[in-house]
């Protein structure tokens, strides 16, 4: 079995009939139903047990981060031995960047981002890309654009023990990854190196991974505690997955530059055209600044309102978003539709309408497309 139910409890009064119905109905391509049912009848627990029977990947979409973790604790509780994952706004706080004109005065974006919710987030699509026995609890933040699955696949490092691999060339790949090289203080997406011994605190797990070489060969891989610096396993193999999910490999960051350079020019002789040069000066002044962080470090603040150009994607398209990083055979749950499905279309018409229509003395994006 994909997934492994864990309860003491066995489906009672409608909850047998309402499971063989609802998975009968996704056996048939049935697209849409609906689980009716007042406060404890047990409508998780059912839930629960369709996900078990029909063996796919799931997504969860709660209405709020309260209900949302209050699903991912029952859904942890039910399937201990697969993996539950949470992910919902990792923001604590955000301000957005705003220029008015009148005065020349700029106020830059400010947010305060919470480290373990990043985790969890990262934890979910590292998770949907390794393996099938995912359940998501998200709240509709997950409709809202992530990085390219597809890039997030191909720039993992593949690390097995044995394998020419090359103490460099893994530090390379390191930085590509967006890890930062911190020998004194290892956090969450850094790295650290001591002679041929090099851990790694991955973006997405609350352990660090220690890879030994022997000259390019990889002799030893094992987990360890960040904290004591016990080592808690040994490994055949590991896959380190990026620390950041907006990460871009090398060969599409120079065509994105190019293009986002072009529409720099266009967006600037605009502004020329209209006599607003001190809008002009401050597009090019901070696009610049932008595209020199990403020529050097691959990375840089604010980085998704280039998710277009990075993603090759034509204007108006949308971005990927967690759907994305879900195989086509998964189960989509909403929890609360009556509250969830309008929350779910205001919020995505209300993004593309901001979008379509910024409003004049705010220049969130520093480009007309993101």
């Amino acid at each position: 079995m994909l997934f492994q139910l864990n309860t003491e409890y066995q489906p009672s009064g409608d909850q047998p009939q309402a499971i063989e119905k609802l998975v009968a109905s996704i056996k048939a391509g049935n697209r849409h139903q609906t689980l009716l049912g007042v406060t404890g009848s047990g409508k998780t627990f059912t839930m629960a047990n369709v996900i078990a029977r029909c063996e796919r990947p799931t997504l969860i979409i709660s209405h709020n981060k309260t209900l949302a973790a209050q699903l991912y604790s029952e859904f942890k509780n039910f399937f201990p031995h697969n993996a539950v994952e949470y992910f919902v706004s990792y923001y604590d706080y955000y301000q957005p960047e705003a220029y008015i004109a009148s005065s020349d005065t700029y106020i830059e974006k400010d947010s305060s981002i919470n480290e373990e919710i990043e985790r969890l987030r990262m934890s979910t699509t590292s998770a949907l890309v390794s393996r099938r026995d995912v359940i998501v609890i998200a709240s509709v933040s997950c409709i809202y654009g992530l990085g390219s699955p597809q890039e997030f696949i191909d720039l993992r490092i593949p690390i097995r023990r044995g394998a020419q691999l090359g103490r460099n060339r893994f530090l390379e790949r390191l930085v590509d990854n967006i890890y930062d090289r911190n020998d004194y203080d290892l956090k969450r997406g850094t790295f650290r190196v001591r002679g041929d011994v090099v851990d790694v605190m991955p973006a997405y797990l609350e352990h660090g991974l220690r890879v030994e070489f022997f000259g390019d060969e990889v002799e030893a891989i094992s987990e360890f505690d960040p904290t004591t610096g016990e080592v808690m396993r040994t490994l055949d193999q590991f896959d380190l997955y990026p620390a950041n999910q907006y990460v871009t490999s090398r060969g599409k960051l120079d065509p994105a530059i190019a293009a986002i350079k072009a529409e720099l020019e266009e967006r600037v002789a605009y502004f020329e055209q209209k006599g607003q040069y001190l809008e002009a000066q401050r597009i090019r002044m901070r696009t610049n600044y932008d595209l020199e962080m990403l020529q050097e470090m691959g990375f840089c603040n604010g980085i998704e309102n280039y998710s277009r150009h990075l993603t090759g994607r034509a204007p108006g398209e949308r971005p990927f978003c967690l759907i994305d990083f879900f195989p086509k055979d998964f189960l989509l749950m909403i929890d609360e539709s009556h509250a969830t499905i309008p929350q779910i279309g205001g919020m995505s018409n209300g993004d593309r309408a901001r979008k379509e229509k910024p409003r004049q003395l705010r220049v969130s994006s520093p480009l007309r497309a993101r």
